[in-house]
């Protein structure tokens, strides 16, 4: 475990200042572990009284704010207790008796004139409140806000994934939360830090040095470029080789466990990378994810865009700064099998059956098996799909997943305004060989000219950058008028701008 305290070095200054402020990030990043450590070290030092405590229990209460404000006061009080604090230090037993709707601010008041030094109070997990409940406790935060050096807390931190611009837009009105409120702190708000490389080598270090078991350099190369430094993907690569691979020591883990564990994760989707991506299908999300896919310009109208990108950056699905680009290879994957699988589950056909005898696949077969495919249920599964200018990509990607999961592996990149999706096949076979395919996806739509030469030059960049001579490029054609389905579905052979030999195929 790394020292978690580093990660959040603005914090010090702004409890040393007493300011309230925000403490923000995608989940399991480490919110929880950093302001944990934060609030030991701060009660140890005997400066101040500090606590962290989760408003979970909250949830159920949803507009219920009096119930939301009861189970927040004994969520102090369990955390106050789990920490075993002097009692002196406790918070009021019974809290001061009041209405509902102020009693948030009369039990922090009455432990703030009772506690014989400054409180410093960490609310995890705030948006687990929603509705009036939320909108409830910020603005008794708020009232109380100006009379915290003499009665009231000291410093609050509200732990969780939004941004302060989220609980602005969820308290009801932006107009309200004048230059004196604790949340027009729009500055103040920090990001918990993604890992360095140098963290994850620090990290799997203390591995090493506990069993003496080595990640080599291309392993740490591989698990930073994968994860993005992100820290759960950090732990779960190690521990999917570790424990679910069974590498055992003196075996030193290299670049090719890390990218086993990797395909792993992907195709196991864990609880965490399920619950990251079940917001696909939020308007906000899709607003930013769907261009992403379909390599398009985001249509936003100049209205909403940078709110739902600050929106989908804070759930950590795609990475601070621009270009707009999913997190990670990781997440990248995970979001394009997720959208893809309904279609996955409806295909029919035996992986096995595409297999030569000497353990290749034979391509040219998987793509006249997903042409039938694709003229038999294309027009059907892309109508239905709600990532409409993406349906014919991931359709083609699903009927791909099915035929290559468990004996291959399968990378894209794709990003807004790319107009394509590159694919590679790997598919291991014989004594320590790799069978590798390229593949770029192009979308043919209403008033756009033929994407064919700009498809077969950008193809070309791409399998240069693999280093491979041939590649397969398929258009989907997207305009209302064109040709049915099984007359436009046709293959042809073409070459690219340097001369490598290209299978076309349009759909």
């Amino acid at each position: 475990m790394l020292p978690p305290e580093p990660r959040m070095p603005e914090a010090r200054k702004l409890i040393d200042d007493g300011q309230y402020f925000i403490v923000h990030g995608p989940r399991q990043t480490g919110k929880t572990t950093c302001l944990s450590a934060l609030a030991q070290n701060l009660s140890a030092e005997g400066r101040h009284v500090a606590l962290l405590f989760s408003c979970e229990s909250g949830e159920v209460a949803e507009d219920d704010y009096g119930t939301a404000e009861l189970q927040v006061l004994d969520a102090m009080r369990s955390a106050a207790r789990g920490r075993r604090f002097p009692p002196e230090w406790m918070p009021p037993d019974p809290w001061p008796d009041a209405p509902p709707g102020r009693r948030i601010f009369e039990g922090l008041r009455g432990w703030a004139v009772k506690a014989p030094l400054p409180l410093v109070l960490f609310f995890d997990e705030i948006d687990a409140l929603s509705g009036k409940s939320l909108r409830t406790v910020l603005r008794q935060l708020r009232d109380g806000f100006r009379s915290r050096a003499q009665s009231f807390p000291a410093t609050v931190a509200l732990c969780g994934m939004g941004n302060v611009r989220e609980y602005k837009a969820l308290y009801g009105s932006q107009a309200r939360m004048t230059s004196a409120g604790p949340f027009n702190i729009i500055d103040q708000a920090l990001r918990v830090h993604d890992f360095t490389h140098q963290d994850v080598a620090a990290l799997y270090a203390q591995h090493t040095e506990e069993t003496g078991q080595e990640f080599t350099p291309e392993a740490v190369d591989c698990a930073f470029a994968y994860s993005q430094g992100h820290p759960w993907l950090v732990n779960a690569l190690a521990r999917e080789i570790t424990f679910r691979m069974e590498v055992k020591p003196p075996d030193p883990i290299t670049g090719e466990h890390m990218d086993t564990a990797r395909q792993r994760l992907i195709l196991a989707r864990s609880i965490h990378l399920d619950s990251l991506v079940s917001r696909l299908n939020e308007p906000r999300v899709q607003r930013v994810i769907e261009p992403l896919l379909a390599g398009t310009l985001p249509d936003d109208e100049g209205l909403t865009f940078d709110d739902d990108v600050s929106y989908v950056s804070d759930l950590g699905l795609i990475a601070a700064g621009n270009p707009v680009r999913v997190a990670n290879p990781i997440y990248r994957e995970v979001i394009v099998r997720i959208l893809s699988r309904r279609t996955e589950a409806v295909v029919t056909d035996d992986p096995r059956r595409f297999v030569v005898p000497d353990g290749r696949l034979d391509f040219r077969m998987l793509l006249e098996s997903f042409a039938a495919f694709w003229i038999e249920n294309g027009d059907v599964l892309a109508s239905r799909h709600n990532y409409r200018e993406a349906a014919a990509q991931l359709v083609f990607m699903a009927y791909l997943h099915r035929i290559v999961d468990g004996s291959g592996y399968v990378n894209r990149e794709y990003g807004v305004g790319t107009s394509r999706i590159d694919m590679q096949v790997r598919k291991p076979y014989g004594h320590h060989q790799e069978q590798r395919e390229g593949i770029e996806l192009k979308a043919w739509r209403e008033g756009r000219p033929d994407p064919l030469p700009a498809g077969l030059e950008q193809l070309d960049g791409y399998l240069g950058r693999l280093g491979l001579d041939t590649g397969t490029l398929i258009i989907f054609d997207r305009r209302p008028g064109s040709a049915p389905i099984h007359e436009r579905t046709i293959f042809s052979e073409e070459r690219s701008p340097s001369g490598r030999p290209i299978t076309l195929l349009r759909a």
